[in-house]
């Protein structure tokens, strides 16, 4: 059986709502790692949760992105471990040069905080295996800082490379710009790298794992990164 680290910076606030999901719903074995713990030996996986790790001082992610635990990140993802960032966490991997692009202000400069509806393009990621083609997700953001920037040369290699992972639509799944609440490039919601084991996504699939929070669209994601992991354990 798999087992799960969910890495605990100060400032994040939705680890216990990880843990939850993949330990209480659906029964893996899932700890809470500090940040200042250097080792993750003995886990299959890792998530970076969302929230605010170092208050976001300078930019988020970029303090989080020193902290003792990402070397033991980064060998975890040379070693084809999946690496999940979640919100704050996609903010941490793409400082720590595991991910690309820049996540800047929404272009509203607001917070913004709702459901939407994601989009998924590849179907053979860790959190989207178990999938069908077509499916669109219902799960909700919260952050002020989502809006997915990259230069050309490099969104142009996203899409090549079959790289992006979610994608921000209206209802019916089509791409406009008033589903897009953030003003992403592309209306990226989510990318992983290259290898393919390192994934982020800015909306909260650990707000929305049963019926009771409004929708369980996350509990399909968290099942696909089970899945995927113990093909591969």
């Amino acid at each position: 059986m798999p087992r799960f680290a969910v890495c605990v910076f100060p400032g994040s606030n939705c680890e216990e709502d990880v843990q939850y999901a993949l330990q209480n719903v659906l029964g893996e074995p899932t700890d809470l790692v500090w940040h200042k713990d250097t080792s993750l030996e003995g886990y299959d996986a890792a998530i970076l949760p969302g929230g605010f790790a170092h208050g976001d001082y300078l930019r988020p992610g970029a303090v989080a992105r020193f902290s003792p635990i990402m070397t033991a990140i980064q060998k975890m993802a040379d070693e084809g471990k999946p690496v999940i960032g979640i919100c704050n966490g996609f903010q941490m991997l793409q400082e720590a040069g595991l991910l690309p692009g820049a996540m800047l202000r929404n272009q509203t400069l607001t917070y913004i905080c709702r459901y939407l509806h994601l989009r998924p393009e590849q179907l053979d990621s860790p959190l989207t295996s178990g999938l069908s083609e077509g499916e669109l997700l219902r799960i909700p953001i919260g952050h002020a800082d989502g809006n997915f920037y990259a230069d050309d040369e490099t969104l142009e290699t996203l899409e090549r490379n079959d790289r992006v992972v979610f994608r921000y639509v209206n209802a019916q799944g089509a791409r406009e710009d008033t589903a897009n609440p953030n003003g992403a490039a592309n209306a990226i919601a989510g990318v992983r790298n290259e290898r393919g084991n390192v994934l982020g996504l800015m909306p909260h699939p650990d707000r929305c794992y049963q019926e009771e929070l409004g929708t369980a669209d996350g509990r399909k994601l968290f099942e696909s990164l089970i899945a995927w992991t113990k093909e591969r354990t």
